[in-house]
């Protein structure tokens, strides 16, 4: 196979799937913004549980998120808060049915046929979509929204004197355990290792 086939194939492969998992997502009571939306909520960091946060993470506009939250607060999917110390920014959590939700979702079925590939189809899957993700990052100047770990701010075992978590974030100056580490930060600055998640 030629290359310019076997390119042109993979990014055919890679829109087919998204296809049919937002095919799947509509067969269901939430549509996809909504689905993003609560799996966002499930993965990402204290820091970056806000409107802006999620705006910038699918690149959306502010109209869409603001409607998505607020059917999805009418739902009882999610709940908004105050920010503690600043009461003009809301914080926004699952609530436990949100949570239960995402049991159901059709994009979990990914996950499990990405654990079905031989360990290093595995490998080789991560990096290659981490380098496609970091080029379209790069050409968009958008935020990479990775993981705390592979952040150029956090420090492993650097807060190891504090009960809260021995890992530490420079950039927020505050404790991590080791689920937050795993979290997504808006403030993601990539480290050595990889320019995202």
């Amino acid at each position: 196979m030629d290359p310019f086939t076997q390119t042109f194939d993979i990014a055919a492969l890679l829109e087919r799937i998204a296809r049919l998992m937002r095919s799947a997502e509509h067969e269901t009571k939430l549509n996809p913004a909504q689905w993003e939306a609560l799996r966002y909520l499930a993965r990402c960091n204290r820091y970056s549980n806000s409107p802006g946060a999620l705006k910038d993470y699918l690149a959306a506009t502010k109209g869409t998120i603001s409607q998505t939250l607020m059917a999805l607060e009418r739902k009882g999917l999610i709940e908004k808060t105050n920010r503690a110390g600043d009461r003009r920014s809301v914080a926004l959590a699952l609530t436990a049915t949100g949570s239960k939700t995402l049991s159901w979702d059709p994009w979990q079925r990914l996950e499990v046929y990405v654990k079905e590939l031989a360990p290093e189809h595995r490998r080789a899957l991560l990096t290659a979509l981490r380098a496609i993700l970091g080029q379209e990052i790069a050409r968009t100047r958008l935020k990479s929204f990775g993981r705390c770990r592979r952040c150029r701010h956090f420090e492993l075992n650097g807060a190891s004197n504090d009960p809260s978590g021995p890992h530490r974030c420079n950039l927020f100056r505050s404790p991590l355990n080791a689920g937050d580490a795993e979290r997504i930060c808006a403030a993601h600055e990539p480290g050595s290792t990889s320019p995202a998640a």
